[in-house]
């Protein structure tokens, strides 16, 4: 029986479909990340300022956010079944988009209500479109093409140029003009995506279509229908195991928002010394991986079209396997970064180390995410095939979570007090430098004033030790005890002082840690009361106890992420029988004319 090959217009070597769910991702990622970029900023902004946030804690800003991403993931879940048993992918895809332009729009409203009613439709609306959008790329690939990779490789760029696009250009908005207007570009982005998607339609026909409906198949209907055979069910655990890649990947890539983030800001040297740019803000370097991908996206997908062409072994899972090994080898770099950074007291390290991390992650990216996209949809059930997707972006939610937890995890627990001095005795202690506000017309003026004077946060340099059975706290390069300016917990004292005897350090060779003095949220919402230099607490950690702590964690994430890469490709073999030749007849569509199976079953 020769296989049906679908007439689709071609653009570029693909399906023109494929640039219509392009482009609508495109714009989806644009606002889903734009949002994200200054979501927990908002949250964590005080309810009082110029431009208002909801003046949450930061503990509590990264508690919801946590929960908002993981959510948006595991949407999918619900997102694909609706798909499966009722709409189809391509009515779930702009019925999504539609709640995901609502859910824009209202976040534009500076209420509380409004923000917490667009989250949920956010998240309804990424759960309906996310998983569907992408297996209608599967959808628009006769079985067997050999393009389906390099077509997701595509979608996948897509996606990049958005979240690349947005973290620039929503951030910078919100800057200048307030949260609510970057809610509304990102918003913006939405309508955009929706537009195209809707534009699109008649290059879309048959992609995406209900199998309950009248406009498929009679194959397709009784596919619905149909008990899974042996073949699937084998096919479904290979999935499963893959989801668990999946899981391990993005535990450990997903540092970027979080323990790589906050090592940048903290630990690596980005000034550049220009006159208009001193240094690189921290959350720029968030732009390495999408420029990355934008940039390496094509090449990769074209090696494995060409390594395949040679005969090697390409299938899914190995990429996969060799996409973790290589992203584990990216924290090889933050390794140095971290021996570097601790080689002096208070010391930085080079942005290189930076630059090659992400690329490694990128590559193994590359290598692993839209590979994974693609494997659903040439394993997955016919009538399963949404479920099976939106389990991947659930699993994708789960490995963002344990990325929080690993990431929770290398930060140490402060010490904490609260300031006694007055603040014409603490300023001594603290130099003038120019602070940034935002006026009434909310244009940014700058000060030029002690950082007490304005309610800033300030910090002291400080070497700790135990000296005859006490704590003490010397300035750091100095012989000025520190002790008078603030108090300890009892609990964090005690903790202290147990840790440096256990450590062994003395005068000698002591431990050194940044005090950071920060005045609390509640009083500093007082506008009446600003400058008055009180309500301030201290908060430090031990900068050896902690550069050790980063260490071993950016050691532990290489082992465990390279050493799980190498068990996949250990029992590779056996689980690409259960796939009973899935990915075997893959061939390059001008090769796929005329192309006969004597035995339909000859691949199982």
């Amino acid at each position: 029986m020769a296989t049906v090959i679908r007439e689709r217009r071609e653009l570029f070597g693909h399906p023109v479909g494929l640039f219509i769910l392009f482009f609508t991702e495109m714009w989806e990622r644009f606002s889903y990340y734009g949002m994200r970029g200054i979501l927990t900023l908002y949250i964590a902004a005080s309810a009082t300022a110029v431009d208002p946030g909801l003046g949450w804690s930061n503990k509590d800003a990264i508690w919801l956010y946590g929960w908002y991403t993981m959510l948006v993931y595991v949407a999918s879940i619900p997102g694909g079944w609706i798909a499966d048993k009722f709409l189809g992918q391509k009515k779930t895809v702009l019925y999504g988009g539609i709640l995901l332009c609502l859910g824009h729009g209202i976040l534009a409203i500076p209420q509380d209500w409004a923000f917490f009613t667009g989250l949920i439709l956010i998240i309804l609306g990424v759960g309906g479109l996310k998983p569907n959008i992408s297996t209608m790329v599967g959808g628009l690939y006769e079985d067997g093409d050999i393009r389906r990779d390099s077509g997701f490789t595509i979608f996948y760029i897509g996606i990049n140029v958005g979240a690349f696009l947005a973290s620039i250009s929503v951030g910078l908005v919100a800057y200048y003009y307030g949260w609510h207007y970057g809610f509304g570009l990102a918003g913006i982005g939405m309508l955009l995506g929706q537009a195209v998607y809707l534009w699109g339609q008649k290059f879309l026909k048959g992609i995406g279509e209900f199998t309950g409906g009248e406009q498929v198949s009679e194959a397709e209907r009784l596919a619905a229908k149909k008990p899974l055979s042996k073949i699937e069910k084998d096919r479904i655990v290979v999935l499963l195991i893959s989801f668990l890649i999946v899981i391990v990947f993005w535990g450990a890539f997903e540092q970027a928002g979080g323990l790589m983030n906050l090592y940048t800001d903290a630990k690596i040297d980005r000034t550049i010394g220009l006159s208009w740019l001193q240094e690189i803000p921290a959350a720029v370097f968030q732009s390495l991986n999408a420029a990355y991908i934008i940039i390496f996206g094509t090449v990769i997908g074209g090696f494995w079209i060409w390594w395949k062409k040679k005969g090697r072994e390409s299938s899914s899972l190995f990429k996969m396997a060799i996409g973790t090994i290589i992203m584990g080898l990216g924290y090889i770099f933050m390794m140095y970064a971290s021996q570097e950074a601790s080689s002096e007291t208070f010391g930085k390290a080079a942005m290189y180390w930076i630059f090659l991390a992400y690329l490694f992650h990128t590559l193994g990216e590359l290598c692993t995410s839209p590979v994974a996209l693609s494997f659903i949809t040439k394993l997955a059930p016919l009538k399963y095939a949404s479920i099976m997707m939106g389990v991947f972006f659930a699993a994708t939610g789960f490995g963002n979570k344990l990325a929080g937890s690993i990431g929770e995890s290398a930060q140490l627990e402060p010490y904490n007090g609260e300031m006694l001095y007055t603040k014409q005795q603490v300023i001594p202690f603290m130099e003038k430098d120019s602070i940034e506000f935002k006026n009434d017309q909310k244009q940014i003026e700058t000060t030029y004033d002690y950082p007490i004077n304005e309610d800033k946060n300030f910090s002291i340099k400080t070497t700790v030790f135990v000296d005859g059975g006490d704590l003490v706290f010397k300035r750091y390069e100095s012989d000025e005890i520190l002790n008078p300016i603030f108090s300890l917990d009892t609990k964090a004292e005690e903790g202290l002082r147990a840790t440096l005897k256990e450590e062994g350090v003395t005068p000698e060779k002591p431990y050194h840690a940044n005090l950071t003095f920060e005045k609390d949220a509640d009083a500093a919402q007082d506008i009446a009361n600003k400058g008055d230099g009180k309500n301030y607490g201290v908060s430090f950690v031990l900068s050896e106890e902690q550069n050790e702590q980063e260490y071993q964690t950016f050691l532990w994430l290489t082992i465990f992420t390279v050493a799980f890469g190498f068990l996949v490709l250990l029992f590779l073999k056996k689980l690409k029988k259960l796939t009973h030749g899935a990915e075997d007849h893959e061939v390059d569509k001008m090769e796929q004319e005329g192309y006969e199976i004597a035995d339909e079953n000859i691949k199982d």
